[in-house]
Formats: C-alpha cells, structure tokens, sequence
C-alpha cells in the first residue's frame, strides 16, 4: 500500500540559487498554452528563472497561463516533471531539432533575444 503523499516524492527541490543558461540545451520546455491553468506551480522551481506569465492582453483572461523564454531555457525538465506530478501537465519537453523546426525560433548558446520570447 502506497502512502498518501508518496506521488509527492517526483517534486524536485526547489533551486538553492538561480543561475543562467551557459549553452544550448538538447531538449527544451514547451508550454501548451491551451492546457495550462496559469497556476504558476512551476515558476518557483525553476534553476534559471525563465517562466513568466503570458501577458493579460493576450487572452484578456483573469488567470493567463506560462510561458517559457526559449533563449534562456537550460532543457533541465525540472518545470516539466512539477507541473505533471503537482498540477495539470501542461509542459512538454521538445528535443532542440524538433522544436526549432515546428516553431520556427533558433536557439544559441546566447541568451539574449531575438531568441525566444524576450524577457519583460
């Protein structure tokens, strides 16, 4: 028999620091935008802090949901595995090639736009 809490145990912790991006990831997070609730249980726990909301303008929604800046993404999953094990599943992890091709946004070891979506 299974404790109560024992799904908690995939929860990563949360980071000591954040740090930044140093190269290019080979695989990175992608938020399905349409399947997130905006809850932002993800954000405290990622290691370089490249989660924000969605501007409201966007959806005109009260609750927007996250988006990931591609161009500081490190590919650690951290964000991915949270949102499955605490909330929704709402963050797929892409393979770099993958991703590159279907969105159309190239990433570099630069963390700088015209990468991803600009920091705000």
């Amino acid at each position: 028999m299974t404790a109560p809490y024992d799904h908690y145990r995939m929860i990563p912790s949360l980071p000591a620091k954040i740090t930044e991006k140093r190269k290019k990831p080979k695989i990175v997070a992608v938020v399905d935008e349409d399947n997130c609730t905006g809850c932002q249980a993800c954000v405290p726990f990622c290691p370089v802090d490249c989660i924000s909301t969605v501007p409201k303008e966007k959806y005109n929604i009260p609750i927007p949901p996250v988006q990931i800046r591609f161009n500081e993404c490190i590919g650690c999953s951290i964000c991915a595995r949270v949102c499955t094990n605490m909330t929704w599943d709402a963050i797929d992890m892409l393979p770099v090639a993958q991703f590159e091709s279907e969105y159309k946004i190239q990433l570099t070891d630069e963390k700088s736009p015209p990468y991803g979506i600009p920091k705000s």
